[in-house]
């Protein structure tokens, strides 16, 4: 398999365009969603498009992916138009600022693997830079663009490093967007938790559906049976 492309068991990924590449935290969230309600859904921050792509695959859903980098949209555009749901993915060059006061539409479900770095050194490539940190979408525009699109009955999927998790579900509740449910992310059992796999409703909930994922045992490329189960229906090789 070259690396400029990722082949999953019904669709593949070309990456060669795309500043950040096929990585473990978007087919963790891609995975984990819920989709199977949902009549429209809004992928913020495509990149490839890879979560738009599993989303398509486990639902029947209409899917608009959304980008700010044009590479990356091109990207996703062309990855959506190589996959067999082609007629239900929609593509756009646009900031989410610029889409969620323009657009008229609401959604079922919102899904973003986002940038999350606020305080760090940056990368030397522009592009890789905008897919990492949050100076062209910093948590407080996320939240608007949510709040803007998403139906009253919707959900919000997102995954977050667990330091700035705290911060978002600060934020978002003080919105009246609440925490629904949330998986601990665990790459490997001598190590601690890396991330957070979130989703929010505007219901506030009696008591927060909790737990955790563990993703390798001891070793690196040994992974958990509760991985291979979560993620059985992408990956080749489970």
């Amino acid at each position: 398999m070259s690396s400029q492309e990722f082949v999953f068991k019904q669709f593949k990924i070309l990456q060669d365009k795309c500043a950040m590449k096929v990585g473990t935290d978007a087919v963790l969230l891609g995975s984990w969603v819920n989709a199977s309600n949902a009549e429209a859904i809004l992928d913020i921050g495509t990149g490839t498009g890879i979560i738009a792509l599993m989303l398509a695959q486990k639902s029947t859903a209409v899917i608009d992916a959304i980008d700010i980098d044009k590479n990356a949209f091109m990207q996703a555009a062309e990855n959506a138009a190589e996959c067999r749901w082609k007629n239900r993915i929609n593509t756009y060059h646009v900031s989410l600022q610029q889409y969620s006061s323009g657009c008229s539409r609401c959604y079922d479900l919102i899904v973003s693997n986002p940038p999350y770095f606020v305080d760090s050194s940056k990368a030397l490539e522009e592009s890789r830079t905008n897919a990492r940190h949050t100076d062209q979408l910093p948590f407080v525009d996320l939240l608007n663009g949510v709040l803007n699109l998403l139906k009253e009955s919707g959900k919000f999927y997102v995954i977050l490093p667990t330091k700035e998790s705290q911060q978002f579900r600060e934020l978002a509740e003080e919105q009246k967007l609440f925490l629904t449910k949330l998986t601990r992310v665990i790459t490997r059992t001598d190590r601690p938790e890396k991330r957070l796999l979130m989703k929010f409703e505007f219901n506030c909930p009696k008591t927060i559906d909790e737990d955790c994922i563990i993703i390798e045992k001891d070793e690196r490329h040994s992974y958990t049976d509760e991985y291979k189960e979560l993620t059985k229906d992408y990956y080749l090789g489970f």
